[in-house]
């Protein structure tokens, strides 16, 4: 039977900052591509004052923006690279220091706001011809055609056919929902707290990291000299914290980070979104794959959320770059199968540890602080395993596509 051709080869949706990378990855291509963002550019574009949501960039994230031919434009708007991590446990003794130089690297990555990552990936989509960006417009419906493909129908009445779709639209993502895919997971009944400010202390490019009972607080250096922070606690008190006047919030947040960086001389406006960890039961369908948080959705403590949907653009790309190279089809689910065995065990074990963490760092039982503790300072003075850790997070390390690993 001979089937219509397609409108589009792939439509992604999505054109947060995975959606936009897998689309930068594939934009030099012969492929007929449409990004679908529902924000208008103008909402994405930077402000003066930076964004309330950062992202920590490993070594790995920052090789495919600069692969894609983004990378410098995000300098020119403004990044923080940093050197040192260092992680404390509140409750006890343990500690431990992650320094770049003693793994004999230049830093451990960048403190980026998301807007920017954003919106300088999106204008690089709009200097690239086989891409079309289709915004400010959603995905409404989307169901299988009797052949190879989907059918989209858009929130703004239009309807488009493809070969292959994309759902990089997010931990509610419409794509997910409408190919009938399940998720497992469960709320960490927490809020992180988010917000900008300046302590009396430079932050000495360093990421900072206190783990309270409630959770984690971590103190992230921003361009400017002030930190990003992102507090994650109980919804109660992270409610409570929003309703502080700035000097009542600056005081409970100093003493909450143990003065490490002085006296908060400066509160910018605040913000909070709920934690929960989240994982689909499988990443594609015949004609379908889901990346970045429609796939998986992990805690922040570690920064590694946006590094892992990264990964998966890139390891997506490179499938479907193989495929039509050998000239399959892109949205046949052999290819797509090798995405989804790629990246599901990654995603898995980064999930499983992180929650782990989560766990062990709110276990009030004295034996487990204690154990933590040690655990913490043992690490910490075990140089090979500590900087294995380091490697791994950084992206310098594992099974990486092409866009992601060091080619000189």
């Amino acid at each position: 039977m001979r089937h219509t051709k397609p409108d589009y080869d792939l439509i992604i949706a999505g054109g947060g900052m995975v959606g936009s990378a897998l689309a930068c990855a594939l934009g030099e291509t012969d492929l007929r591509i449409a990004l679908l963002e529902g924000a208008p550019l103008d909402c994405i574009r930077p402000e003066p004052e930076p964004d309330l949501r950062v992202s920590a960039i490993s070594r790995a994230s920052q090789r495919i923006f600069a692969a894609v031919g983004a990378w410098d434009d995000m300098t020119a708007w403004r990044v923080s690279p940093f050197r040192d991590m260092r992680v404390w446990d509140a409750t006890g003794f343990g500690h431990i220091h992650f320094d770049s130089a003693t793994i004999g690297e230049p830093l451990l990555g960048w403190i980026i706001e998301n807007r920017v990552i954003q919106y300088t990936l999106l204008e690089r989509v709009r200097q690239l011809a086989a891409v079309e960006l289709l915004c400010p417009t959603a995905l409404k419906t989307a169901e299988p055609l009797k052949g190879p493909g989907w059918r989209v129908r858009l929130d703004d009445g239009r309807e488009f056919t493809t070969q292959l779709l994309v759902g990089a639209d997010g931990a509610q993502s419409k794509v997910r929902q409408q190919a009938g895919i399940a998720t497992r997971g469960w709320s960490y009944d927490q809020k992180a707290v988010v917000g900008n400010v300046r302590t009396a202390k430079p932050h000495q490019a360093t990421a900072w990291q206190r783990f309270l009972p409630t959770g984690p607080l971590a103190f992230l250096p921003l361009h400017d000299g002030r930190c990003s922070i992102v507090w994650s606690t109980t919804p109660e008190q992270a409610d409570r914290l929003l309703t502080l006047d700035d000097a009542a919030f600056a005081e409970a947040l100093a003493e909450a980070f143990d003065q490490r960086l002085g006296e908060i001389i400066e509160v910018g406006r605040r913000g909070a979104f709920p934690l929960r960890l989240q994982h689909t039961r499988d990443y594609v369908r015949p004609g379908l794959a889901l990346i970045g948080d429609a796939a998986h959705v992990v805690h922040p403590l570690a920064g590694q959320g946006v590094n892992l949907g990264l990964l998966d653009a890139a390891t997506l790309a490179e499938v479907i770059l193989d495929a039509l190279a050998t000239g399959q089809e892109i949205g046949a689910l052999k290819a797509l199968r090798r995405y989804e065995r790629w990246r599901k065990a990654d995603n898995l074990l980064m999930l499983g540890v992180m929650d782990g963490f989560k766990r062990l760092f709110s276990n009030s039982l004295p034996t487990v602080g204690l154990l933590r503790n040690l655990g913490l300072s043992l690490t910490d003075a075990a140089g090979p395993l500590k900087n294995l850790i380091a490697r791994r997070a950084m992206g310098l390390e594992g099974d990486l596509p092409r866009l992601a690993r060091n080619m000189l």
